[in-house]
C-alpha cells in the first residue's frame, strides 16, 4: 500500500483526490487545506490538516498547488529526505526545495471544477532525481492512469507550451465563436459537431493534414469579406494572425 498525502485543495488537488480514493493500492493519509470546509465532501475530515507542521509520515507529499506557491510551500515543510513532488507542467524539478528529495507528478490534462474526467487516459509525466524514486512515482501513477511517461524538465515546458495552444488557446477560440454567434443570433450549438469532427481527425491524420478553410485555399476573397464582417478589431487581429500563420506554414511545404 502506498501511503501518500496531498498539499492543496484547488482543481488539480481535488481531481487527485477523487482518483486516488477510488484506488486500493494507494492510501490518502493526508490532505492539507487552508480551509478544510473546501474537502470535506471529498475525504473524512479528520484527514484534513490546516497546518503544514501537521503532516504525518508518508511515502509520498504531492504539492498541488498554483507554480508561484511551490517553492515556498516545500520550504515550509518540517521534515527533510522524503520524496516531494509537485504538479507543475511549467515549473522545474528544482523549484522544490532541495532538503527533500524532488520530482515531479504532471498529470496533463485540463481541469475544471465540478467537470470529471477519466484518469485511466490522463498522461502522467513523471520525473525523479534517481531511480528509486522514479519506480514509487511511476507505480503510483499506474494505479490510477493506464498512461504513464518519464519527461524531463525540459520536455515537460515543452508540452506545457504546446497544451496551452491546442487546450487553453483553442477554447479562447471556441468563447470568441460564440460572441459571433451571440452577436448574430445563431445558436453556438450548431457548431459543436464541426468542434468535434475537427478534433477527432487528429486521432487518423497530423494537424497538418487536416487543415481545410480559406486561408488553406488561400481563398483571399472570402478572408477579406470575414475581415470586413467582424466589427470587433481584437477579433480581426486574432484573424489575421491565424490566417497568416496557416498561409505561411503552407509555403513551407
Amino acid at each position: 500500500m502506498i501511503r501518500l498525502s496531498i498539499i492543496g485543495s484547488g482543481n488539480v488537488a481535488q481531481h487527485l483526490i477523487k482518483a486516488f480514493t477510488k484506488s486500493e493500492a494507494v492510501e490518502i493519509v493526508q490532505v492539507f487545506s487552508r480551509k478544510k470546509e473546501v474537502l470535506v465532501s471529498l475525504i473524512n475530515e479528520d484527514k484534513i490538516t490546516t497546518d503544514l507542521i501537521n503532516l504525518k509520515p508518508a511515502d509520498l507529499y504531492i504539492i498541488a498547488v498554483s507554480d508561484n506557491a511551490i517553492g515556498e510551500v516545500s520550504q515550509q515543510l518540517s521534515f527533510q529526505n522524503q520524496l516531494v513532488v509537485h504538479t507543475s507542467g511549467a515549473a522545474p524539478l528544482d523549484t522544490l526545495e532541495s532538503k527533500n528529495r524532488r520530482g515531479v507528478f504532471y498529470p496533463l490534462q485540463s481541469f475544471s471544477k465540478n467537470k470529471a474526467v477519466n484518469f485511466s487516459v490522463i498522461p502522467m509525466c513523471l520525473e525523479a532525481e534517481n531511480s528509486a524514486d522514479f519506480d514509487l512515482l511511476e507505480k503510483t501513477a499506474k494505479t490510477i492512469s493506464n498512461a504513464v511517461f518519464a519527461i524531463d524538465s525540459e520536455q515537460r515546458k515543452a508540452l506545457h507550451v504546446a497544451a496551452v495552444f491546442v487546450n487553453n488557446f483553442t477554447n479562447h477560440l471556441y468563447q470568441i465563436g460564440q460572441e459571433i454567434c451571440d452577436e448574430h443570433r445563431v445558436l453556438f450549438e450548431v457548431l459543436k459537431p464541426l468542434i468535434q469532427e475537427t478534433a477527432e481527425k487528429i486521432n487518423t491524420l497530423d494537424p497538418i493534414d487536416a487543415q481545410t478553410g480559406p486561408a488553406k485555399r488561400n481563398d483571399s476573397n472570402t478572408i477579406e469579406a470575414h475581415l470586413a464582417f467582424l466589427n470587433n478589431e481584437n477579433q480581426k487581429n486574432i484573424y489575421n494572425i491565424l490566417t497568416q500563420s496557416i498561409q505561411n506554414n503552407g509555403k513551407k511545404l
